[in-house]
């Protein structure tokens, strides 16, 4: 397959450093709040990516942290902790939030039918392998210590910025909203590895390290918890598009200067989920979350394929309408595969499939093509191919696209059939009748037959997907 790699700006070849393993590294939440759907839309994307590559016959391990110490307010190692702030915000304590938190966004993940990763980590499970890196940065000469803090020093580097052409001009302090300069930092691009007294006397979780107590920066969690679960090498590396500076930045800089080598051959980044009026931000108070939606009355999957139906590379613009459109659209695909669930089995057969297959593997193969991907299976249901093809396809794709379509359908055909079972008898006949009526073209009496049933307090209607009966 081809994916896009951040950082060399184009499409390339995806070849793992071990045949037919990888390793696949995710960033996960800072667990002080509830998840909102933009954050939901990367782990989506991740999620539809990871079950593609083991759809190829790939052997994928995948790890992810979770953030639950020294994720700051702002970019430039200054604010408070987010962790902090949330504990502070609900009265509870920082080790009380990051589990309430960390339980929620699994549920919300399990909704979305993201699978949890093979490994997830806390950081605060993880501060002696910190502690370990940290102090070879220092020996090496990468990280200094200032002010009480240790930091990483980017001048080292032959080239920092390398997920794109910038300079130091272009990413001044103070551009990026909230960003205020750090006095102890030799270069501005500098970043906090470990965080000693000076920074938040109230700081609730704090340990010991050869520069004094204290507790470590949000760059150096990813990693440690990476090259401790996945070697020293890493294939692919995923996040929203907002990590790669300066967080990816930051991962790369110091996780090569530790290892003497490249790190992570491939970088995966979602873009933004936007509201009509900008980015989605925690920020801003309130925010959209999968408990909203379905406050709403929206299945969280409708999501799962309004996010499907866009290209992960492009930012998706959220709104009431949109989303209803998707569920019209969502309810739709359904019904058109009920009519399948009810079908006699047959055998499958192999060139049908194997012709519908490599267009959902084309789809897939060039760049995560998603919205192609479901085009692939409005052309199953189209196709000629007999149901126990259809739905064998079907079955194949939704173990990467997972949106439980045949789960659904088949909800929705025993639900007609229990509604059905309510109807009274002489209702069912005269139905029947006028199917049988239609069927001979004799409108006339199908007219007639009609107007009997809705006397009985009954409308029947024909659709797409066969003879409709409702209490009036």
């Amino acid at each position: 397959m081809q994916l896009y790699n951040s950082l060399s700006h184009k499409k390339e070849d995806f070849i793992p450093r071990e045949a037919g393993k990888v390793g696949m590294y995710t960033c996960g939440p800072t667990v002080y709040h509830y998840a909102h759907i933009g954050n939901l839309r990367s782990y989506i994307m991740e999620d539809i990516l990871e079950k593609y590559l083991r759809f190829t016959g790939l052997d994928v391990k995948r790890v992810m942290n979770i953030t639950d110490v020294g994720h700051l307010t702002s970019d430039g190692d200054t604010g408070d902790d987010k962790m902090l702030k949330g504990a502070k915000r609900e009265h509870k304590t920082v080790m009380e939030i990051a589990k309430f938190y960390t339980d929620a966004f699994f549920a919300d993940c399990a909704k979305l039918n993201i699978k949890t990763p093979d490994v997830v980590v806390p950081a605060t499970t993880y501060i002696d392998e910190f502690i370990k890196v940290i102090s070879s940065l220092m020996e090496k000469g990468y990280a200094y210590e200032a002010g009480g803090n240790i930091y990483f020093d980017t001048s080292k580097l032959d080239k920092y910025y390398v997920f794109g052409d910038l300079s130091e001009e272009d990413l001044e302090v103070g551009v990026r909203e909230g960003v205020e300069a750090d006095g102890n930092k030799r270069n501005k691009a500098d970043f906090v590895l470990w965080f000693t007294k000076s920074k938040f006397d109230d700081q609730e979780l704090k340990w010991e390290s050869p520069w004094g107590v204290g507790y470590p920066g949000w760059h150096i969690e990813c990693s440690c918890i990476s090259m401790k679960n996945l070697g020293e090498y890493l294939d692919l590396h995923c996040g929203g598009i907002d990590n790669a500076f300066p967080h990816h930045t930051n991962e790369i800089a110091q996780s090569e200067a530790y290892l003497g080598h490249k790190w992570c051959n491939y970088w995966f980044h979602v873009h933004h989920l936007n509201t009509t009026s900008g980015k989605m931000s925690k920020s801003k108070g309130e925010f959209l979350t999968v408990s909203l939606l379905e406050e709403k009355g929206y299945d969280p999957l409708v999501y799962r394929f309004f996010c499907l139906n866009s290209h992960y590379r492009k930012s998706l613009v959220f709104s009431w309408e949109n989303l209803d459109n998707a569920a019209v659209s969502f309810n739709k695909l359904i019904d058109r595969i009920v009519p399948l669930t009810k079908e006699a089995a047959g055998d499958i057969d192999q060139t049908e499939y194997d012709r519908l297959r490599k267009s959902f593997d084309d789809a897939l193969g060039n760049d995560m093509n998603t919205s192609l991907a479901v085009t692939a299976v409005y052309d199953v249901l189209k196709s000629g191919a007999n149901a126990s093809t259809k739905l064998a396809l079907l079955r194949d794709f939704d173990t990467v696209l997972g949106l439980d379509l045949i789960k659904k359908a088949q909800e929705k055909a025993d639900a007609a059939e229990n509604s059905a079972a309510d109807i009274p008898a002489e209702v069912l006949e005269l139905v029947e009748q006028r199917k049988a009526a239609r069927k001979e073209k004799n409108f006339a009496l199908a007219d007639e037959l009609r107007d009997k049933i809705t006397a009985l307090g009954y409308e029947v209607k024909e659709t797409r997907q066969g003879t409709e009966i409702n209490k009036l």
